[in-house]
């Protein structure tokens, strides 16, 4: 199956792995923010990190309407950082002290991209997550940008952390020979990972299951 080209960045890929091409979704699907939001619960449930030492994390999931739908804010992270160099990501970081997983993704959005958190409405959650490699426990806030698109905030990298800002179209996720499913390994272990080849950059990771999560949702 051709795929569109995706990125540069390095898939740590095992020896065994599978490859899965069917959807979920209409191909070329296209939703407004609103219709996506209206299915996102306010909470998700309790935080349970699935093991002791894992560290308390929180990402924002904004949308916002576009000339063609639903569109997210992702970021690229830059080839300087020690772990997940070059990945695409969502704005986020570890909870401080005293936080809650909303005011740290209102935080990190500010202090990466200069988002003022004023502006995003939050509307919830996104199934909490564990990553392995940076032994994170993610909550994915989810909100929307009440502006329009004309009015729409200028976003770019504040910090060495991310290199680009992008507001993805939701339509260019579903374009055919964009999304499949890898499963890393053999059965019993293997573990399925999602990936979003667009034109220029590979969203794979906790970040595309994070938007197939919410391409999924009821």
């Amino acid at each position: 199956m051709q795929r569109r080209p995706g990125g540069a960045q390095h898939i740590p890929r095992p020896a065994s792995y599978t490859e899965h091409f069917d959807t979920p979704w209409s191909l070329d699907a296209e939703w407004s923010s609103g219709e996506l939001l209206s299915r996102v619960p306010e909470r998700s449930g309790p935080m349970l990190p699935t093991f002791p030492d894992a560290k308390l994390s929180a990402v924002l999931l904004l949308l916002a309407d576009g000339p063609n739908g639903a569109e997210v804010l992702l970021t690229r992270r830059s080839m300087e950082m020690k772990n997940h160099k070059g990945e695409i990501s969502f704005p986020g970081g570890r909870v401080d002290p005293g936080e809650s997983a909303v005011d740290t993704a209102l935080r990190e959005a500010h202090e990466e991209v200069g988002l003022d958190p004023e502006l995003p409405t939050v509307v919830g959650e996104l199934e909490h997550l564990s990553t392995i490699v940076s032994k994170s426990y993610i909550v994915p806030v989810v909100a929307r940008l009440d502006v329009g698109f004309d009015r729409r905030p200028h976003l770019e990298p504040q910090t060495m952390e991310a290199d680009r800002v992008m507001w993805t179209p939701i339509a260019e996720l579903t374009r055919p020979a964009t999304y499949r499913l890898e499963r890393w390994g053999n059965l019993p272990m293997d573990r399925p990972l999602h990936f979003f080849e667009l034109d220029d950059e590979t969203v794979w990771g906790a970040t595309a299951r994070m938007l197939f999560d919410l391409l999924t949702l009821p």
